[in-house]
């Protein structure tokens, strides 16, 4: 009998495929980095097939390292990049144009205008989100009205509109399923989280047609079953998550105000709210965590557009490291107190401030800025853009007295007590950097009744290093005062 789970964590910048055992211990990972275009300022995006051929060949890559066959995998689970955005043929399966990624800020305009005509209080009180490009519905409406012949194609019922776990789903069955998760559909803009369905009051908002929509399934469902001319085999797909709420199951924080933070290409902090949907007052997101046997888990979340994509910026435009480690040994070259200050817009600011329209900016360089100086910058950016997540959490009337973090930066020690000493809270980082991973195998292997519940992830999760806050707390302040009064000037210019 099949024992084996298949995790497939698609990213932003790499596909991974991670085989487990059924008491959900990793086994193997394979992983495939995936590129990013920026045709124009301010857009992202990525070829849908490439995303697709990493994810097949993360799989077989990942069989092959355990010379497992296909039939041996019990089930898969799936988990994703949010918000990305893919139209693509129903006959077909042909998308129509490259994946609009999460970071892609072309529709900042019409998020404004959504704001100024008073719409956001009523989008963050169907929805838990905010009016801006981030999420999936101005990209959806950009697709439609840019690409020629694509309303009407939609409007006939020709097209199918997915995030990538709904495209990867498409691809695996064959384009026999067109399905999303509750988690990831909580992401669109276009998700009533309160009546947990597609809201025709905000279709019509967007205009976007209904007929292009996926059907709405539990985290933990039978998706469907792989075509088996594409894997060889028919294995089902029992679960689907977005990748931060993934994180926070696979770090075991299913209580009410345990939290977790995740340091990939951006960095999501979110702490479980239970059976509450929190509207936030200062410009945190509600969003669903997971749904299952039609229950829903609710999560309040902060958002950070440039976590590891800064160092990958370092390695790639700059030159300045080889690869993402290098940057622990230069920072320990520098201090905290050093003049460089970057503010890493590079995609806009997310949480607090929702300023798509901001560009990147470094403040205090001297003669002496070198290398050391920029890696530091970049790390410490994350830690004073996690403080800011952790502040207007605060304000909210949630207090996080400690933090689990996941996600490939964590692998830095010294970010891990920079991030502790600048935000003043301490730290724990998982036994695994793959929670993601470990969330979706997790409901796949509930599904599969391998485990009994939710409860049953504390016998899995385990505590790694943990990091306590050793610089005074007055000296954390004033270094973080300068942060707050860095990123208004940069608000205030708007070059």
């Amino acid at each position: 009998m099949s024992k084996y789970i298949l995790a497939i964590d698609q990213g932003t910048t790499s596909s991974r495929a991670i085989i487990y055992n059924s008491a959900l211990q990793a086994l193997t990972t394979a992983q495939q980095e995936l590129p990013l275009s920026y045709p124009e300022p301010g857009w992202v995006e990525q070829n849908p097939q490439q995303i697709w051929q990493s994810v097949l060949g993360c799989i077989k890559q990942a069989l092959q390292q355990l010379a497992l066959k296909p039939t041996d995998i019990a089930a898969i689970g799936i988990t994703n990049q949010r918000e990305t955005t893919l139209l693509w043929h129903k006959a077909s399966g042909k998308t129509l144009y490259p994946a609009i990624v999460w970071q892609d800020r072309r529709t900042a305009k019409q998020c404004q205008q959504l704001k100024d005509t008073g719409c956001e209080p009523m989008l963050q009180q169907k929805t838990g989100l905010l009016a801006d490009p981030y999420f999936s519905a101005t990209k959806l409406g950009w697709l439609l009205d840019n690409i020629p012949g694509a309303r009407a194609l939609a409007e006939a019922g020709e097209l199918c509109f997915g995030t990538v776990d709904c495209y990867l789903l498409w691809q695996l069955t064959g384009g026999k399923v067109h399905a999303t998760d509750a988690s990831n559909a909580s992401r669109t803009l276009l998700f009533n989280i309160n009546s947990q369905r597609w809201d025709d009051e905000l279709l019509q908002l967007f205009d976007i047609p209904a007929a292009i929509f996926p059907q709405v399934m539990d985290n933990a469902a039978h998706f469907g079953i792989t075509d088996p001319h594409i894997l060889g085999a028919n294995i089902p797909i029992l679960s689907m998550i977005g990748d931060q709420q993934a994180a926070l199951l696979g770090q075991a924080c299913i209580s009410p105000g345990m939290s977790k933070s995740t340091y990939g290409t951006g960095c999501f902090a979110v702490v479980n709210t239970g059976a509450t949907v929190m509207l936030s007052q200062h410009k945190l997101l509600s969003t669903l965590a997971w749904r299952l046997e039609g229950q829903s888990t609710y999560a309040l979340e902060g958002s950070i557009f440039m976590a590891g994509a800064t160092v990958q910026w370092l390695r790639d435009k700059l030159g300045i490291i080889q690869q993402a480690s290098d940057t622990e040994a230069l920072a320990q070259q520098s201090s905290y107190q050093q003049t460089e200050l970057l503010i890493p817009a590079f995609t806009g600011l997310g949480t607090p401030y929702w300023r798509p329209e901001i560009n990147a900016a470094l403040f205090g360089m001297t003669r002496d800025t070198g290398r050391a100086e920029l890696a530091t910058a970049a790390l410490c950016s994350v830690a004073y853009q996690s403080r800011d997540l952790l502040s207007a959490m605060l304000k909210d009337g949630v207090r996080v007295d400690s933090l689990r973090v996941d996600g490939g930066m964590t692998a830095n020690r010294w970010y891990l007590q920079a991030l502790a000493d600048l935000s003043q809270t301490p730290i724990t980082r998982c036994h695994t950097t793959d929670t993601t991973a470990l969330g979706a195998a997790f409901l796949a292997a509930l599904q599969l009744g391998y485990v009994n519940n939710l409860t049953d992830i504390n016998r899995i999760w385990q505590s790694g290093e943990q990091f306590q806050p050793v610089l005074p707390a007055d000296s954390a302040q004033a270094l973080y005062q300068r942060w707050q009064r860095a990123c208004k000037a940069l608000i205030a210019l708007e070059l």
